[in-house]
């Protein structure tokens, strides 16, 4: 079974206090520093309760993904819980309503919290943000990628002292 926890928090003043009902919200992932880090991170900044769904994952071999052990998620995406997210994690459940996609829950959280800033611009700047993080990801895992151990090393190089640098 995942191992959840709901979280307790206040909601924010922002989003009025207690004069309507707060959606709840589950935030399902693998139970690694990964792709659900920052709609974590949203939540508690903005003091928002949700509850904390983490599926195991682990090695049987350390470092050998043929070997992962993770058997929430093996048996989720067997019962088709994980269809609406295209069968990965992380997904957002919002009142029953699943949202897959890291990078779309992560706006999603962004926009019902204020956190997208005052107006379309300042949304379009903050979306111009993430998009370079993921540009700058794209680079460095392409980088590490290399099969020869030299060449992954200079590549890694380059990115951090040209590529990075150059951004």
């Amino acid at each position: 079974k995942p191992r959840c926890s709901s979280r307790t928090l206040t909601p924010p003043l922002a989003l009025g206090a207690s004069s309507f009902a707060m959606p709840t919200y589950k935030l399902c992932y693998f139970d690694i520093r990964g792709l659900a880090e920052m709609s974590r991170w949203m939540f508690k900044v903005a003091k928002v309760d949700f509850e904390d769904c983490r599926l195991s994952f682990a090695f049987g071999t350390p470092g050998d993904f043929s070997t992962i052990i993770r058997p929430e998620f093996d048996a989720a995406k067997a019962s088709g819980e994980l269809a609406t997210s295209l069968g990965k994690v992380p997904y957002l459940e919002v009142d029953g309503t699943k949202i897959g996609q890291s990078k779309a829950i992560e706006r999603f959280i962004a926009r019902e919290f204020g956190f997208m800033g005052s107006n379309s611009v300042e949304a379009a700047q903050i979306d111009q943000l993430c998009e370079t993080i993921i540009d700058f990801k794209a680079a460095y895992n392409k980088a590490k990628g290399a099969s020869d151990a030299a060449e992954k090393e200079a590549a890694v190089n380059k990115y951090f002292a040209e590529d990075l640098a150059a951004s």
